[in-house]
């Protein structure tokens, strides 16, 4: 069944779906054709990195072209980066980390954010300056699931976009936590798929993980 979620990003990013694609585009022509699968898979948050020179034009293209998506920039590092994305039509923000800095930059875009913890204090912070959803990153690497289930105790008003080494097999432990709202990951997206333009095969990737939340809730709505 084709997903027709709104065009417009939800009170939360971490409601839009239970998995937010991180897309690497090298070539921004992929980028219409790619989002127009996940949204057809059921996943319509799409997260571009700014890993490539393609990615401003892969996030402009998505937001002119496929109004079902919601586009979102991630590894967004400084102000200018910020109003560039931005500029493009991005409607939601990823960081890996953040500095007071670029908190303030994404705060003032006007656009809903994520910025990157991976530490008790980092969350302490964050908190203390009105933030309550924020992406735990790098994921695996910085305790998993066991260091998220620490926190729901004493940071219950956190929630969290785990993303760093999640795949399809480890993605419902995280979505099962109550401080976790979704997960973000690339194993719908694989590399060779999106060279190839095999987009049916991203389309059924993107249909079994948009149904993980269903797994992590035990077969019913999340």
């Amino acid at each position: 069944m084709t997903s027709s979620p709104p065009s417009a990003p939800a009170a939360s990013v971490l409601d839009l779906a239970p998995v937010v694609p991180v897309v690497v585009l090298a070539d921004a022509a992929d980028a219409v054709p790619l989002a127009r699968a996940l949204v057809a898979g059921g996943l319509p948050a799409i997260e571009v990195t700014l890993r490539t020179p393609a990615a401003l034009d892969a996030i402009r293209a998505i937001a002119d072209e496929v109004p079902q998506a919601v586009v979102g920039a991630g590894t967004v590092l400084t102000p200018e980066q910020v109003a560039a994305c931005t500029a493009a039509g991005a409607q939601f923000l990823v960081s890996p980390g953040w500095t007071e800095t670029l908190l303030a930059a994404m705060r003032g875009s006007g656009v809903p954010f994520l910025p990157g913890v991976s530490t008790t204090s980092e969350v302490v912070a964050l908190l203390e300056r009105g933030v309550r959803e924020m992406k735990f990153f790098p994921a695996q690497a910085a305790g998993g699931t066991a260091y998220l289930k620490s926190l729901a105790g004493p940071l219950p008003q956190a929630r969290f976009c785990p993303t760093g080494g999640i795949g399809p097999t480890t993605a419902p432990e995280y979505l099962a936590l109550p401080n976790v709202g979704c997960v973000g990951g690339s194993w719908m997206v694989p590399a060779e798929a999106v060279a190839a333009g095999d987009w049916a095969r991203i389309e059924e990737l993107a249909r079994a993980a948009a149904g993980l939340g269903l797994r992590a809730a035990g077969g019913t709505c999340r």
